[in-house]
Order: C-alpha cells, then structure tokens, then sequence
C-alpha cells in the first residue's frame, strides 16, 4: 500500500497582518451561470438604487470580466449588501480593496 502524503497544516497565518485598516472594504458581484443578465441589472438597480446606464456597466463588467465592484466602504455594511446579494440569488463576497 502506498502512504498517502497529506499536507501540512502546521503554520501559523497571522490574519491581522493581512488586513489593513486604511483600506475600505468591496461587494463583489461574481458571473454566474444561472442568472440572467437582465436580472442582475434589475437587482442593481432595486437593491443599490442605480440609474440604468451604471446597472448594466456593473451588469456587464460581471458578465464579461467575470466579477463587478459594486459597493465600497465599512467592511459590516458590504458584509450586508453581500447577504442582500445571496438572497437576491446571486453570487457575492466581501473583500478588502487590493492594495
């Protein structure tokens, strides 16, 4: 039999060091293979409140770049347009503005 190689989990990740507090924190919106596009300018424009040109940018940014911005700031409030995001049925994560 051969012996199975597991990897290591034995390292320490220092998670503050990876957050800085200088830097707002983002919604992004990912593409998804279910929604339709149309869809997702709607959800743009119901839940941000956006004019129709900025939901279909956004819209299509998701769409053809695979993932759109559409929020930025205290990183509870985008924890919460995320949430929104999922209930609206669309893929969403909350992340820290790359530096």
């Amino acid at each position: 039999m051969t012996p199975v190689a597991l990897p290591s989990t034995d390292h320490d990740v220092d998670l503050a060091a990876h957050v800085d507090p200088a830097r707002p924190w983002q919604t992004v919106v990912w593409d998804d293979p279910v929604n339709l596009m149309s869809y997702v300018t709607h959800v743009f424009r119901e839940y941000f409140g956006l004019a129709r040109a900025e939901a279909e940018r956004l819209m299509l940014a998701v769409h053809n770049e695979g993932h759109a911005v559409v929020a930025q700031g205290p990183r509870e409030q985008m924890e919460l347009h995320a949430q929104a995001m999922h209930d609206y049925g669309l893929w969403a994560t909350v992340r820290q503005e790359p530096a």
